[in-house]
């Protein structure tokens, strides 16, 4: 398994397998970031994610659909990016770090909570959800 830094990135692989993308912790960024390059474009998230997510997860004792959706598209209730969202998380908002990209959490989150084995992932051409493990 990769290291998850930015010589030795994760890489991996939308729900639906359409699109590859890596990430990687930049503890040293300001805050503290997962960075997500996804071809040309860089998404930063609070690097709390990780483990914040999986707690919800387990908190929601079942699946969860992802519901991935731009920063500008508002998010379905109850899922994945709705929480990453709302101000009842424990960022109390957004974990996306940078405007304008600060969307897509149900879609780049998952699969890393799924390689780092804390959560199953359905991997369907829509509608994929999530549970912990």
């Amino acid at each position: 398994m990769a290291k998850g830094t930015m010589q030795d990135p994760w890489k991996l692989t939308t729900p639906p397998g359409s699109s590859a993308y890596e990430m990687y912790r930049d503890l040293d960024g300001d805050p503290p970031a997962l960075v997500c390059v996804v071809g040309s474009t860089t998404l930063k998230y609070h690097v709390s994610a990780i483990e914040d997510l999986h707690t919800w997860l387990v908190q929601q004792g079942d699946w969860v659909a992802l519901g991935a959706a731009d920063e500008n598209k508002p998010a379905a209730d109850g899922t994945v990016e709705a929480w990453g969202r709302a101000p009842s998380n424990p960022v109390g908002g957004w974990y996306g770090l940078r405007k304008g990209y600060r969307g897509r959490f149900g879609m780049y989150l998952p699969p890393l909570l799924e390689e780092l084995a804390l959560a199953e992932l359905t991997h369907e051409a829509r509608n994929n959800r999530m549970r912990a493990i």
